[in-house]
């Protein structure tokens, strides 16, 4: 109980220090001011260079902070990566019809619609883009009405937003055969998500479960497609379940090797380790558009399965990954001293575990434990190749690694935990 008190209390710390405000912007689109909420990551003043997804937010009245508390909660776990949040207030009943209005002949966006439309593609999303560091990465999502709406995004040429959070939408006419048409044309990753209920108004579940059927017909690698039915839920409440269903789908390749990534996917595998760690995280980056060191965790979880394998090579080329974005820490010169033991060249084994001691400290590798590996392996050296003087073994062999044999490079060593648990096979980690 005192665990999850201090998890809560945690959480809403973070809301409390990270940054939201409010701000108003006139538009000329619309001809009105139109109020917008942002909630910038806490690290967004300490990561001056790092640019961060978008989350744009229809309704923001009633959707804004369900969004707030699933995103701070997945973050938190290291399962969701920080986002810039924005909600569009609505005034709830007042505006929302209005701005998602649609021309029932051409089922496209019209009147207040297209100039609502036109507010976010050429007037908000630039405004965004030119005060914070917004990623090329941009999520959409709204509820029944705007639900709907969002949709019409899709219809750009090149669509502004990559991915799509369809809460029971309200379909315009043509969107069941032109949504599917839009997706499956998709040249680049996209994600779409819809949800409808048991509870949800027969006309929505009608029309929502006739587009599902369309879109899981698509072929297109490039979709990322989630559909949920909810089983006692409102048209209101589903959207509670929703909403972390959905980011967590969206943000699916972003989470740490699980154990059940490992026993599926890695484990399995006969060797090429090191390149479905350096796959991972060039997906990451392709998809979401966010650069990032490998985690600890994911270094221990593929050396779990080099071992295992017997696919010894592996640990040279993780050290040319870990040389790279952690060259002051001693994992490139453990790499290197692990698949020179593991070959049976205890010689240069010992010298990569010497150099190492000379190196920070880093997840449960320490100077200690570095020694200790090269005092042991020094007595498996033959009498002979050790060199003997006066009938006394020299304590250290001569030829040294240069410090400088890791590769070097100017990526920060950020964004990820600097310490780790050993595991025989990993784990889905969890913060005290």
């Amino acid at each position: 109980m005192k665990n999850i008190f201090l998890t809560v209390s945690f959480l809403f710390s973070i809301m409390l220090f990270s940054q939201t405000t409010t701000e108003t912007i006139h538009s000329a689109k619309l001809e009105a001011d139109r109020e917008i909420t942002i909630k910038l990551p806490s690290s967004y003043e300490k990561n001056i260079e790092k640019k961060y997804p978008l989350v744009l937010v229809l309704d923001g009245e009633y959707l804004f902070a369900p969004f707030e508390g699933n995103l701070a909660f997945g973050n938190y776990w290291d399962d969701i990566p920080e986002v810039i949040l924005i909600g569009i207030n609505q005034n709830a009943k007042e505006e929302r019809y209005d701005d998602s209005e649609f021309d029932s002949a051409t089922g496209l966006p019209s009147k207040k619609g297209g100039a609502f439309f036109e507010f976010i593609a050429a007037e908000l999303i630039p405004h965004l883009e030119k005060k914070y560091r917004v990623a090329p990465f941009k999520i959409i999502a709204g509820l029944d009405a705007t639900a709907g709406f969002l949709n019409s995004f899709l219809y750009k040429d090149i669509p502004q937003f990559t991915a799509y959070i369809s809460l029971s939408p309200e379909l315009a006419k043509g969107m069941i055969e032109r949504i599917p048409e839009r997706l499956a044309a998709t040249k680049e990753p996209l994600f779409y998500y819809q949800a409808t209920s048991d509870g949800d108004l027969k006309k929505f579940q009608t029309q929502i479960k006739a587009l599902d059927k369309n879109i899981a017909a698509i072929k297109n690698p490039l979709l990322n497609y989630k559909f949920d039915d909810f089983k006692n839920a409102s048209h209101y409440s589903l959207a509670l379940n929703g909403i972390p269903n959905a980011l967590y789908q969206i943000f699916s390749i972003y989470r740490p090797i699980s154990s059940i990534e490992y026993q599926e996917k890695i484990a399995v595998l006969p060797d090429n380790h090191a390149k479905y760690l350096t796959d991972k995280y060039e997906t990451i980056e392709k998809s979401l558009g966010i650069k990032m060191n490998v985690r600890l965790s994911d270094f221990k979880a593929i050396e779990n399965a080099i071992l295992k394998s017997g696919d010894f090579k592996g640990f040279e080329e993780l050290a040319q990954i870990s040389g790279q974005q952690y060259e002051k820490s001693m994992l490139y010169d453990y790499h290197m001293a692990m698949f020179y033991e593991k070959t049976k060249d205890i010689k240069k084994a010992v010298k990569y575990y010497q150099n190492a001691f000379m190196k920070e400290e880093i997840r449960d590798l320490t100077k200690d434990m570095m020694m200790n590996k090269a005092e042991d392996l020094k007595k498996l050296i033959p009498v002979k190749a050790k060199g003997l003087k006066g009938g006394k073994a020299k304590e250290i062999i001569e030829e040294e690694v240069p410090a400088t044999d890791a590769p070097t490079t100017d990526a920060p060593a950020t964004d990820t935990p600097t310490t780790d648990t050993p595991a025989e096979t990993p784990t889905e980690e969890k913060k005290p």
